[in-house]
């Protein structure tokens, strides 16, 4: 198994460890409900190491991912700004969702999912080696992403002093490099707050500055009912390989206007021509129960679906899901659990963000 460079830090603090896509990775702390709160009410951190950091170094970098991604990075245009995109299979398949970052136009950065970076890799490689770009996994680097409220201004003083101002001045969607460190004001939670990625033996001391300003260490659990509350998706289980963005909620990240020939464009010009067979939607459970990953929807006047996600949310206090279901689905359908079908409310995603509930309990 790998393990972060927090490891020991969350062993000492009795959090329970779990196989996470091949990394040993904390789940909780102690109550997941209660690191959940600390994230909607206040501030919490999680160690995202895992996930990876990418370098992509070279005149053509620009051009690379104008070819790789779904998303149009010619929209980055001041250093600093981010963008999230899917980047596809020929056939429109989700090969990863990612982040990146333009930062000059010698420098792009991307961060991509940690269960699919050594597949990532290679994909990016075989196409940058075309245009003599550098792609440079960072694995001496560590990522802390504080999260909350609270969480920039808990964070602000423990910054390098030199990176203060920058970090307090960035716009959402916007990072920037101070030294050996790289400030982020994005986030997976629907909360506002810092993504920090700094050198590995830096990343203890900074996890322990944290929690000394009151900041909560939050595992992956936490992180998985606020990031479904939020209305965002989960590599493998919302989108994967099988399906394109275009039936998983992800329109908003793609750009099929203009010329630029993007890996994957045919085939969704095509879906969207024909029409899209599916939709991913929220559900909002009407009954008592938990809505999990793979249960049976059933959709009025015929038809099926899925949950892909599923959960009880701390901040509503109700079952939610997202669900993969037939287009034509309307405002209601019937979720099989354990073989009783219960009625569930289609509602339009976030859940909740920003501390709120986002739809109509």
């Amino acid at each position: 198994m790998k393990r972060t460079p927090l490891y020991d830090q969350h062993v000492a603090a009795g959090a329970r460890i779990v196989d996470f896509g091949g990394w040993d990775m904390p789940v909780a702390y102690g109550s997941q409900i209660e690191e959940h709160h600390a994230v909607r009410r206040d501030a919490g951190m999680f160690d995202v190491s895992h996930m990876c950091t990418v370098d992509l170094r070279g005149a053509g970098a620009r051009a690379l991912l104008m070819r790789l991604l779904a998303n149009d990075v010619g929209r980055l245009t001041a250093p600093g700004k981010a963008l999230y995109s899917c980047m596809l299979r020929p056939d429109g398949g989700v090969i990863d969702d990612l982040i990146v970052y333009f930062l000059d136009e010698r420098w792009f950065r991307l961060v991509v999912n940690a269960g699919t970076a050594d597949k990532d890799l290679a994909w990016i490689r075989e196409r940058a080696k075309e245009i003599g770009v550098a792609v440079v996994p960072r694995r001496d680097l560590a990522m802390i992403a504080v999260q909350g409220p609270n969480a920039r201004m808990k964070t602000a003083a423990l910054l390098p002093e030199a990176c203060r101002a920058q970090a307090a001045a960035l716009g959402i969607f916007s990072a920037t490099p101070c030294d050996e460190w790289f400030v982020a004001r994005t986030g997976y939670t629907g909360e506002d707050g810092y993504e920090i990625v700094l050198p590995a033996e830096e990343a203890p001391a900074l996890w322990q500055s944290l929690q000394a300003a009151g900041v909560a260490p939050c595992g992956l659990g936490a992180r998985d009912t606020l990031r479904l509350e939020a209305g965002m998706n989960l590599y493998g289980s919302d989108m994967d390989e099988s399906v394109s963005p275009l039936e998983s909620g992800l329109a908003w990240t793609v750009v099929l206007e203009g010329t630029r020939d993007f890996i994957g464009k045919e085939a969704l010009e095509a879906q969207r021509a024909a029409g899209l067979a599916r939709k991913l939607v929220g559900l909002l459970l009407q009954e008592r129960g938990v809505l999990r990953a793979h249960q049976r929807v059933v959709v009025e006047g015929g038809g099926q679906g899925e949950v892909t996600s599923g959960t009880f949310s701390p901040t509503l206090e109700r079952s939610i899901a997202l669900a993969r279901v037939p287009a034509a689905t309307a405002t209601s359908v019937s979720v099989d659990i354990r073989g009783r079908l219960l009625p569930a409310r289609v509602v339009k995603p976030p859940f909740a963000r920003n501390g709120k509930i986002m739809i109509e309990l």
